[in-house]
């Protein structure tokens, strides 16, 4: 099992903190590190900034040496299919290609609303992915790509230059793999990527995503799943309930921390009862953990996640 960090870049999280998330991830073997691509709290965290994601990337991508880098996930509706794709084949040079991307409809209307980006019904935005998708896709592999769609149009784009990594960069998307999620997966993705599920959840999202793999055509294998939830560690259990607790108070809720260790879906607990919920989750198919971690200030809980890496899987997604 590939164990990455997962990190929500737009609840405040300063530069310093950044690299340091960084520079944990890489001495303690966990493989990749990925974030959010929001502007705005999904916490209605008053006060709480956000930097441009792949500006980070970019940047953290010339301070690390192995670990991968990526988005879960970028919105169709922040940017035009050629920019996200020219964002991440950036990432993709300065980091002698260790870039991911990962591409979804977007959900947070009120962040919409505050920056000034479109929202339109969830049918359009599917849409826009799906056009999406196609778009970036051929850019990074085609000569030259022409496209007329619904929302976008390309004229004779050469798209150079190519990225590093062959055939492309990994696309990732990632939800619940419904019908027509499932379909624009086994066309253009290399991952799905389940969140905060447990692990019949994630059995059931793996045979609609085989079905759908099967229907256009295509190995089931080659579209590996993974699982994105929240995590809590402790060196003891006493460490976890202050863990969680300091979770729980990020998020604005009034939970108690000993029923949110117990969560069906959060990967919690010590070290050890950590592993056996992520073996459960293997036997379920999922072959990636992203571990969300909210604290991004305890970067002693990263090193704690790099004891559950298997020895030798760290930067290798492939």
């Amino acid at each position: 099992m590939l164990v990455c960090v997962m990190i929500e870049g737009q609840e405040d999280v300063a530069w310093d903190n950044w690299t340091a998330l960084a520079s944990a991830c890489e001495n303690s073997g966990i493989s990749g590190l990925f974030s959010s691509d929001h502007y705005y709290s999904v916490f209605d965290g008053h006060g709480r900034g956000a930097f441009d994601v792949w500006a980070v990337l970019a940047a953290l991508a010339a301070r690390t040496t192995r670990l991968r880098l990526g988005t879960l996930v970028s919105p169709v509706t922040f940017r035009q299919p050629a920019v996200v794709a020219k964002a991440a084949v950036t990432v993709d040079h300065v980091s002698g290609g260790r870039v991911e991307l990962g591409l979804g409809a977007g959900w947070n209307e009120r962040e919409h609303e505050a920056y000034g980006f479109p929202f339109p019904q969830l049918d359009e935005r599917m849409t826009m992915l799906e056009e999406q998708l196609e778009i970036v896709k051929r850019l990074w592999t085609e000569e030259e790509v022409s496209f007329t769609g619904q929302h976008y149009r390309l004229e004779r784009s050469s798209g150079l230059p190519k990225p590093v990594q062959k055939p492309h960069p990994p696309i990732l998307m990632g939800g619940a793999a419904k019908p027509r999620a499932a379909r624009l997966a086994a066309r253009f993705a290399d991952e799905y990527n389940v969140n905060f599920a447990a692990p019949e959840a994630c059995r059931a999202a793996r045979a609609r995503l085989d079905e759908a793999c099967e229907r256009e055509g295509r190995d089931p294998a080659t579209l590996r799943l993974s699982l994105m939830t929240p995590c809590v560690l402790g060196a003891d259990s006493a460490e976890a309930r202050e863990r969680a607790r300091r979770r729980l108070e990020l998020e604005g809720s009034d939970e108690d921390p000993e029923a949110a260790l117990g969560q069906p879906s959060w990967i919690a607990g010590t070290v050890e009862q950590a592993a056996a919920k992520i073996a459960a989750y293997g036997e379920a198919g999922v072959e990636r953990v992203m571990l969300q971690h909210l604290d991004h200030t305890d970067v002693e809980m990263v090193e704690l996640i790099g004891t559950l890496a298997e020895p030798g899987s760290g930067g290798d997604s492939t």
